[in-house]
């Protein structure tokens, strides 16, 4: 089992940076694929890329490429959600997850969730 919790999160003028941060417990945490997703108020949760379990490949979804960048550590059990130019529409609380394939963008094959943190971009 994987427990994982992010942080990282908060306000952010547009055209700012942050970074997040996904912590897990569990020993096989380089064994999974981790993705990131975010879910805005009225809308579904929506993928944002994902990195496989050696951090030497990844994937994103068009409306971040170019913009954020995922990578992982696994001595430290931690993966990171670099945003570089955040926009307005950006905004929405943020949930890593755990899968055993790399390449999927759908939420039901992610295993185990964070419980998300919240990230705000002001116009």
């Amino acid at each position: 089992q994987v427990q994982l919790v992010e942080s990282g999160g908060g306000v952010v003028q547009a055209g700012g940076s942050l970074r997040l941060s996904c912590a897990a417990s569990g020993r096989t945490f380089s064994s999974y694929a981790m993705g990131w997703f975010r879910q805005a108020p009225g809308k579904e949760r929506e993928f944002v890329g994902t990195i496989n379990w050696s951090g030497g490949s990844t994937y994103y979804a068009n409306s971040v490429k170019g913009r954020f960048t995922i990578s992982r550590d696994n001595a430290k059990n931690t993966v990171y959600l670099q945003m570089n130019s955040l926009k307005p529409e950006d905004t929405a609380v943020y949930f890593c997850a755990s899968a055993l394939i790399f390449t999927t963008t759908r939420a039901a094959d992610y295993s185990y969730w964070g419980q998300g943190t919240q990230v705000t971009v002001s116009s």
